[in-house]
C-alpha cells in the first residue's frame, strides 16, 4: 500500500465488502486484490523460498503500488524463474537483457541487477540458516498481533522493521529499505495487521504459530 493509498484511508475503520463481509479497506473493490487480501494478505510465511519472492516482489513495488505488481507477478514469475534462489543466483547479462525486454515486469534494470544479488545472498544465508529463521528471528519467531481499529494508527515501519532492513542489507540485499520490509511484514504475516473490524484478523491469528516450537 502507498503512502498516498495509506493517507487517504487515514482514519477509516474496516467496510463491508462486495459480499457483505468487512474488511480492510485498502483493496477496494477490485476482484484480484479481494483476492489477494482474503487469502494471502497477513497469513503466516514459514517457506523461506515464498519468502525470499515475496520481498523480491515488494522491491520492485518501490514507488508503485502493489496492485500494479500483484497484476504483474504471473510474468514476474516466468521471468525470475519462479523465484528459484539457485536460479535467480546464476542470472548474468543476458538474462538482464531479456527481462529489460520483458513488458510483463517492471522493466527496471537496477531493481532486475538487485534482485539477481538478493538471490545470491539468500544462497549465502541459507548455508548457515534457513532463510526462514533468519526473517522470523526478528520477531523471536511469533507473530505480532495488532489491534488496530483504523488504517490511521497502522505504522508504515517500526523498530523491528528497521532492524530487519538493516540485516537484509548488511547481507547483500538491496531495495529493503525499512518501509519496504514493514510492508513485507504485514504481507507475509509477521505482524497481523488486519483491522479489529476485518474478518480476517482472527483467521490469520488463528494460523499462526511459534517458529521456535515447530
Amino acid at each position: 500500500m502507498s503512502d498516498g493509498t495509506r493517507e487517504a484511508l487515514g482514519g477509516r475503520e474496516a467496510v463491508a465488502g462486495p459480499d457483505g463481509r468487512f474488511r480492510c479497506i485498502w483493496p477496494g473493490t477490485d476482484p484480484l486484490y479481494l483476492a489477494y487480501h482474503d487469502s494471502e494478505w497477513g497469513v503466516p510465511e514459514y517457506d523461506s523460498r515464498a519468502l525470499f519472492e515475496k520481498l523480491i516482489l515488494d522491491g520492485f513495488q518501490a514507488g508503485l503500488s502493489w496492485i500494479t505488481i500483484l497484476r504483474k507477478r504471473d510474468a514476474f514469475r516466468a521471468g525470475f524463474a519462479g523465484f528459484e534462489p539457485e536460479a535467480m543466483a546464476r542470472f548474468g547479462e543476458a538474462d538482464v537483457q531479456r527481462l529489460l525486454g520483458d513488458a510483463g515486469i517492471i522493466r527496471h534494470r537496477g531493481k532486475i541487477e538487485g534482485a539477481i544479488r538478493s538471490a545470491r545472498a539468500y544462497l549465502a544465508i541459507s548455508e548457515r540458516e534457513p532463510f526462514a529463521d533468519f526473517l522470523w528471528k526478528h520477531q523471536d519467531g511469533r507473530v505480532l498481533q495488532n489491534s488496530f481499529r483504523t488504517h490511521e494508527q497502522v505504522p508504515t515501519q517500526s523498530d523491528v522493521s528497521e532492524a530487519m532492513a538493516k540485516a537484509l542489507k548488511r547481507a547483500g540485499f538491496t531495495f529493503c529499505g525499512p518501509t519496504i520490509v514493514y510492508a513485507f511484514m504485514q504481507a507475509c504475516g509477521l505482524v497481523n495487521d488486519h483491522l479489529t473490524g476485518c474478518f480476517r484478523r482472527d483467521e490469520c491469528a488463528a494460523l499462526a504459530r511459534d517458529v521456535k516450537a515447530a
